[in-house]
């Protein structure tokens, strides 16, 4: 097979896996094309900046194997971060193709809670088919396990993204719009003062915009969609997805800064918190 043939082929590879990513999230978070809608109405043409993940650091399903099938088809890894209070790691992939969002993943990690909490991760894994995990698309493959609501509850009093994982499972977390791509705003000030006119709730955490100008990036995020969710002991509305923004400026080389801010990207999580609401 010819390189270009095989280049071919992981484009197509990764443009099914994301179109798949996206028709879920849209579904879990209808905020989000609602969003689209009002940004299109305004002539806008939404570029996405980042598709973020979450998962358990059990070396069955962890971070290096959610980014298996982005590295198999282009991927590559660039950085690192560490959230010491939120007990996650997390690691950031980059395609050659500018088109291609860039990829976040974190994990959560599990050794540094109690033994309860690890037994409770531990019998969720064990109910997943291993067929799911070796395919290109576990990172849409939904909630592989059921779990009660009353250890939903238990483990957010913990850990909110322990629990949201134990929710939800492998699915895109949030996707980004890409502000440089925007045309109508001059900041993301204006952009956060249009999407709360329209009725949408930021994330507040740390300021509606983390990050400055300074630091090469700006994010803000709504809170996460309240949906129902099916649990083994009956249906409750709880958080689910959450869309992003982020505005990148240039560097001392010139070029846009491609990475993440830890500090910001900790308060980014909590858009998925129940006491946010």
């Amino acid at each position: 097979m010819s390189r270009y043939n095989f280049c071919m082929t992981s484009a197509q590879k990764l443009t099914e896996i994301f179109a798949l990513l996206w028709k879920d999230y849209s579904i879990l978070n209808p905020q989000a094309q609602a969003i689209h809608k009002l940004l299109e109405g305004r002539g806008e043409t939404v570029i996405n900046d980042h598709v973020a993940f979450r998962t358990y650091n059990d070396p069955r399903i962890g971070l290096e194997v959610l980014a298996k099938a982005f590295k198999k088809y282009g991927y590559v890894e660039k950085d690192t971060y560490h959230f010491e209070e939120k007990k996650l790691l997390a690691k950031y992939y980059q395609h050659e193709d500018p088109k291609l969002p860039k990829v976040f993943i974190s994990e959560l990690l599990t050794e540094k809670f109690s033994s309860d909490v690890q037994k409770v991760v531990q019998d969720l894994i064990q109910q997943i088919d291993i067929k799911t995990i070796e395919s290109d698309f576990f990172s849409v493959s939904g909630r592989p396990w059921k779990v009660d609501y009353i250890v939903y509850d238990q483990l957010s009093a913990i850990s909110e993204y322990a629990a949201w994982m134990a929710a939800f499972g492998f699915r895109a977390n949030h996707f980004t719009v890409n502000f440089n791509q925007l045309k109508s705003f001059n900041n993301l000030t204006e952009l956060n003062e249009f999407l709360k006119a329209n009725g949408f709730k930021l994330n507040s955490s740390g300021g509606e915009i983390k990050g400055t100008p300074a630091e090469c990036l700006e994010q803000s995020s709504t809170l996460a969609a309240q949906v129902d969710c099916e649990f083994s002991d009956g249906t409750h509305k709880i958080p689910s997805c959450y869309y992003e923004f982020a505005r990148r400026y240039a560097t001392k080389t010139g070029e846009l800064y491609p990475g993440f801010i830890a500090a910001s990207a900790d308060k980014i999580f909590e858009s998925t918190d129940r006491k946010a609401r």
